[in-house]
Order: C-alpha cells, then sequence, then structure tokens
C-alpha cells in the first residue's frame, strides 16, 4: 500500500494518523494493498487556485479529490484491481473554521474530510438526496469505526 500524506502549511499534522485512515478505509472497501493514494495540506491560497482552476469557484474550499484510475470499491471475495486511486488536496485552516462551527477539533474534521475525499475518489457522490444519504452514512460508519478502533 502506497500511501504519501504531505504537509505543505504552517499547520502541524500527525501524517501518520491520515495514511493509518487511509489504510483502514482501503481495508473496509476492499481496496487492492498496492493501490496508491496522495493526501497533500495546503494553505488558503494554493487551494483557491485549484478551487478556480477546476472548478471554477472563487476562494478556498475545505477538500478536493482527483481520482485517476477510476477505481470502486471491491468486495471481501473480490478486491478492486490493484492502481492509481488519486490525489486529496485539504486545507486546514478552513478545517479548523469549520471544525469550530461544528463544535469538534481540526483534526477530526480533517480525518472526517479525507474519509470524504477517499469516498470521492471511490465514485461516492453527494449531488442527490440518495446519493449524499448513502454517502455520508458511510462516511460516518467508517470514521466512527477508524476512531473508536484507535481508542482501544
Amino acid at each position: 500500500m502506497s500511501i504519501e500524506v504531505n504537509n505543505e502549511t504552517d499547520y502541524e499534522v500527525d501524517e501518520s494518523e491520515f495514511a493509518l485512515l487511509a489504510k483502514f478505509v482501503f481495508e473496509a472497501m476492499h481496496i487492492h494493498p498496492l493501490t496508491e493514494l496522495s493526501i497533500l495540506f495546503v494553505d488558503t491560497d494554493a487551494m483557491s487556485d485549484l478551487h478556480v482552476q477546476w472548478m471554477d469557484l472563487e476562494g478556498p474550499t475545505d477538500v478536493m479529490s482527483f481520482p485517476m484510475d477510476e477505481l470502486r470499491p471491491g468486495t471481501e471475495s473480490s478486491v478492486t484491481p490493484a492502481g492509481l486511486l488519486g490525489d486529496i488536496v485539504l486545507c486546514p485552516t478552513v478545517a479548523a473554521d469549520q471544525a469550530a462551527g461544528a463544535g469538534h477539533s481540526t483534526i477530526e474534521e480533517l480525518l472526517l474530510l479525507t474519509t470524504h475525499g477517499i469516498l470521492h475518489l471511490l465514485g461516492y457522490d453527494h449531488a442527490e438526496p440518495e446519493e449524499e444519504k448513502e454517502m455520508f452514512a458511510l462516511q460516518r460508519h467508517l470514521l466512527l469505526t477508524f476512531l473508536a478502533s484507535r481508542q482501544s
């Protein structure tokens, strides 16, 4: 499993925690262990540039996902083929603002956004109400299960 985590910000991030989360989600979603993923933390200027370039929207956003090989979740009996899942780009400054509004820590918000980003890379979306319900329930289940496993 190749999970690369890079932090290009001044915000302190335990990069190993995000690699562990990604590994947990890969296992839960039956993703081949040789699949590659990149997680990148950027400042608001870099995120704003990406947001304009790829979404034609002004200002920074919390997370952006860039799928590569269009991999989809596997099953217990058939893992997804190995490949390049893609890139997730996160902005800790935006996440900190959202976390304050939601009443939890910035790290919890960044872990949530990482899970969200991985699900987008796996083809999940939330444009329609049923899609949103499915994606957000799975996101919640994965994150809470991961956090519970870390406390044990």
